[in-house]
């Protein structure tokens, strides 16, 4: 069979391959486009027992192109369809059989051919510029790809993040922000329409994820210049849920220290003999930096320096550790410059976004089919848009994080800045 799949004999004759497993990699109408906005201009699929791949045009100027319900069917016959990224991948079709074999990788970024670059250094604004890049040279860029990614599809695939992560993350960014479009404008760029999209990577080296689109980091916006009165609720107000003493309370449950029900860091204060402020501040110095000598005897201290102590020697012994929750595997190969404190800062990221992750879930859980929606979330701040009609709907998910141990504060209003 030809390598182009256009007309219906040929879909149909596809379709009757007896294959079952297949990388497959989406080009959509314009590549820098978020995928909530995004339309699927062809579709590459390259079995595993086949010799060459596939691609299947949906709306190409070049080729007869296929229906998405059959684009649709083509797929589903497979028991388990390989792709670059997930998270992006169920923006386009939302299947089950879907494993990401980047996950053990920092972000892949596949290099366009010269003729991919030539457009779109000459109408990369142009939303549809894929349907008109010669269809042969969107074949030439995925057979590069699965060339370079073909030895992942072996190599063991992360549960958690496949399944949950790969799954939160999408669930956040199809929900988007409301913003005001002028403000916006003068403060970040121009836009159509009333939403913004955000952009989550969580292939990072700790796990912890970026939040980046467009020119715009999401995940630190400035809280002095105005900028986040952009930010407003399609509902009727904006509520943030800040996690209290995160890193602190993750690290007492890592070595098995409990602080009760006090504050965290009014039990820091007291056991240090200073104020609330100055507690905090000697507090993130050492999670960070390393104990302090007059502070080693306190019993906190002294469960996390044993730790620490524990999991460097098992990190220098076998080679490796692995990550509570997410099972994330940090090998001693593949990390330069590693010292112990930093190596705790760094299952501590993780278990930040691992604990996150089964937060968002269950969230998600809560907000199905309800007005009142998640729209962003940063390390240890949650952002809803909130129906005034769904106060029920709050209380379940203030009870989340109460079932997690995690103490909160919130702020609310009509916009994202709540000075």
């Amino acid at each position: 069979m030809f390598w182009l799949v256009e007309s219906q004999n040929q879909v149909e004759n596809f379709y009757k391959s007896n294959y079952k497993e297949a990388f497959v990699e989406i080009i959509p109408y314009n590549n820098r486009i978020h995928p909530t906005q995004n339309h699927v201009c062809a579709v590459y699929i390259r079995p595993l027992l086949s010799t060459k791949g596939f691609i299947i045009p949906t709306s190409h100027s070049e080729t007869l192109n296929v229906s998405i319900d059959n684009i649709k069917h083509i797929l589903s016959k497979y028991d388990t369809l390989y792709v670059r990224d997930k998270k992006e991948f169920l923006h386009y079709f939302p299947l089950k059989t879907l494993y990401d074999i980047t996950l053990n990788t920092h972000t892949y970024i596949q290099q366009y051919t010269q003729t991919h670059s030539y457009f779109y250094s000459k109408m990369g604004d142009k939303k549809d510029v894929n349907r008109i890049i010669p269809i042969v040279k969107h074949y030439e860029y995925c057979e590069v790809m699965f060339n370079e990614l073909k030895e992942k599809i072996n190599e063991p695939i992360n549960d958690f993040y496949n399944q949950k992560t790969s799954v939160v993350f999408n669930a956040l960014e199809r929900n988007g922000v409301r913003i005001d479009g002028e403000k916006f404008k003068s403060h970040f760029h121009d836009v159509d329409g009333e939403f913004i999209y955000t952009q989550f990577n969580f292939k990072t080296l700790t796990g912890r994820p970026s939040n980046k689109f467009n020119g715009v980091n999401y995940a630190a916006l400035n809280k002095d210049n105005g900028s986040r009165q952009c930010f407003i609720p399609r509902n009727d107000f904006l509520f943030e849920l800040d996690i209290s003493a995160y890193h602190p309370t993750l690290l007492a449950k890592l070595v098995d220290y409990d602080f009760g029900d006090e504050d965290i860091h009014s039990s820091f204060a007291t056991m240090y003999g200073v104020d609330y402020k100055k507690a905090k501040e000697l507090t993130f110095k050492q999670l960070y930096g390393g104990v302090f000598n007059q502070y080693k005897d306190l019993e906190f201290f002294k469960k996390v320096q044993a730790y620490t102590d524990d999991l460097w020697d098992t990190f220098q012994h076998k080679g490796s550790i692995e990550c509570p929750i997410s099972k994330h595997i940090y090998k001693k190969d593949d990390l330069q410059d590693m010292k112990p404190q930093k190596l705790l800062n760094y299952v501590l990221q993780n278990l930040e976004t691992a604990t996150n992750v089964c937060i968002l879930w269950e969230m998600f859980k809560i907000l199905k089919g309800k007005k009142t929606k998640l729209v962003l979330y940063t390390y240890d701040s949650f952002l809803f848009d909130v129906d005034k009609t769904e106060k029920e709907v709050m209380k379940s998910i203030i009870e989340v994080f109460k079932n997690n141990k995690l103490q909160t504060k919130f702020n609310y209003g009509r916009t994202y800045d709540f000075k």
